[in-house]
This record gives C-alpha cells, structure tokens and sequence, in this order.
C-alpha cells in the first residue's frame, strides 16, 4: 500500500503550494496521514490547525488517520535522539528545551508509521541526503522522496501568503468555488519545475464550476433561495452572484432620465420578460434606463434574469419610484 503523509505547521491558511502537496498526496497515497509539525511554538500560531483543517474540508482532500501532533510525540524523539546524541551530522537533533527539530521529528514519524513516499515541494530537496542518514541510523527503512516545482508570484519568486491567491482563504474569500482551486492544483499535478500561479485559469475554471453546479447546489453555496438562481447564471464567481441577488433584494434609487421608456414598461410587464424586452427594444426603449430603475446599477445580471426573479407588483413600483425622480 502507498502511505502518504501531509504534514504542515500550523501557521494559517494554507499556502497554495501546500495545497498543491495536499492534493497531490491525495491523489498519489491509497492511505494518508494528517500530521501536524508543531514542534516549534514560535512558529504556531493560535487557530492556525484550525485554519488548515478548514481549508483541506474545503478543497475535499480527507485524510485516513489524524490530525497527529508532534508536540504529543516529544518522549518517542527523545528516544531516537538518545540513539545518535545529540547532534548528527553536524545537525542539532534537539532544542535546548528538550523539543526536536524538524529534521529528527520528520524522519522519527515517517518511520514509525511507514510512510513509503514523502510528495513535498522542491524546497525541500536539500534535506533528502540528511533525512537519508537519519533513517539508516535508526534502521528504518526509507521513504521514496518525490520533490515538485513552487508557485511562484508574479515576480518570480515564492509566492507571498499575502498575495491574492497566496493562500487557500484568499481564494476563497474572492468567491473562487471549491471545485475551481482543487481542479487547478490537479491540473498541475507534480509540476518538475516552478510555475507561475495563473489567476486568470483560476477564475476560467471558476466560471466553469459555477455553470456545472445545479440550482440546488448554487443556491446553497451563495445562501439564497431557488428564485434567485436564474440571476446568479452568468456570475463569474460567488461573490459576484452574491452581488447579483444583492441588486434584487437592496435596490438602489437612481435617475434613468428616460421617463418614456418606464412608461412603455409598465404597459407591457405582463409579457414575459424575453418578450417584453424584446418588443421594449422594438419601440425605442433604453434598456440601461429600466436596468437603473430596478436594480440602481448600470451593470449586472441578465436584465431578463432580473424580470424574472422580481414579482410583477415589485418591478411596477420600483419603475414608479425611478419616474419619480425622472419626471422634473
């Protein structure tokens, strides 16, 4: 069986590139483990864990066993450091208050719940030799070390946690659905060379994601009710269709300057709303004006989406109050 293990510090939101290890051990492991590396408390940060676990729930990346904590695990480290001093290769294998390093942890939890393939990014790479050692020091056998390509920013260099698209959250708070980031760290895969984060795939796949997403579903993600889901088709992300039901319920007042197209409207809204456009457009009619009198924005969802999800009784009286500022 291929055992895998994630294993990130609970710093906050996961870098993207550590979700792209996430997904690819996912992928790669018939059997994962979640293991958390909190040996070192100047790294933790309070909620941190809590962080990475939201976002793994969120990408859909679950785990066979865990989360285990090092922190839990300091008598075994002990144990093992007693084997080889301590210090081994020139390396400190314990702090001065008793806590392993990162180097002695790794290869003492690989070995101890045999992990026969570490997925990690290239940064990594230069610890492969070490971590060598240390398992034919404490006679464990090896894992098969696989290093992938970093995400680097625009600059060309690691991408920024604070960058947009830096972390899973911040993508998620951009309204990137789910799906999208997981299929874009999939079509990366285990990259042998550094590459580029691409927004702009990102939000392709996001635009894609929406539209395979039934009513139902798009309806639960963006918190509306069913109605509103013809409005939000189009939207290029959540929070846009967020905005686009927003335009329906919290309508702004906004002068259209065209009081005779708002007339004509009132005379054909029991048409349904392709109709009515249609035959709007036919007569002269400004279809920005009646998009301003509905919704108080110039742009926005479908204007027949609009017609559709607004009651007859709604569109009638926000077409009065938009004449009422219209006419001197």
């Amino acid at each position: 069986m291929t055992r895998v293990r994630f294993a990130p510090s609970p710093t906050g939101s996961l870098h993207l590139g550590n979700a792209l290890s996430a997904v690819a051990n996912r992928r790669f492991g018939e059997w994962l483990l979640l293991r958390i590396d909190d040996t070192d408390p100047a790294r933790n940060l309070r909620g941190g864990e809590e962080a990475i676990l939201d976002d793994l729930r969120w990408l859909g990346v679950e785990w066979d066993e865990g989360p285990v904590h090092q922190s839990e695990r300091s008598e075994r480290y002990r144990e093992a450091a007693a084997r080889l001093g301590e210090r081994f290769d020139g390396m400190t294998l314990l702090r001065e208050d008793g806590t392993a390093t990162y180097h002695l942890a790794s290869v003492v939890d690989d070995g101890d719940f045999g992990i026969t393939h570490v997925i990690r990014g290239n940064d990594h790479r230069p610890n492969e030799a070490l971590h060598r050692r240390l398992h034919e020091a404490l006679g464990t056998r090896p894992p098969e070390y696989v290093h992938h390509g970093l995400i680097l920013g625009e600059d060309g260099k690691k991408l920024s946690k604070r960058a947009t698209g830096g972390t899973v959250a911040s993508l998620r708070e951009e309204g990137i659905p789910a799906e999208a980031v997981r299929a874009y760290l999939e079509e990366l895969g285990l990259p042998r060379h550094d590459v580029h984060l691409d927004l702009a795939r990102i939000r392709r796949l996001a635009v894609e994601a929406i539209e395979s997403m039934t009513d139902e579903e798009l309806a639960a993600r963006v918190g509306v009710e069913a109605r509103f889901v013809p409005v939000m088709r189009g939207a290029r992300d959540l929070n846009e269709a967020r905005e686009f039901v927003r335009q329906i319920e919290e309508p702004e007042v906004a002068e259209t300057g065209d009081a005779e197209t708002l007339e004509r409207f009132k005379e054909l809204v029991d048409l349904p709303p392709k109709d009515l456009l249609r035959e709007l457009k036919a007569a002269g009619g400004d279809l920005r004006a009646l998009r301003l009198a509905l919704t108080g924005r110039v742009t926005g969802p479908e204007l027949s989406a609009i017609l559709a999800a607004l009651p007859k009784e709604e569109a009638l009286l926000r077409a009065d109050q938009a004449l009422q500022h219209t006419q001197p």
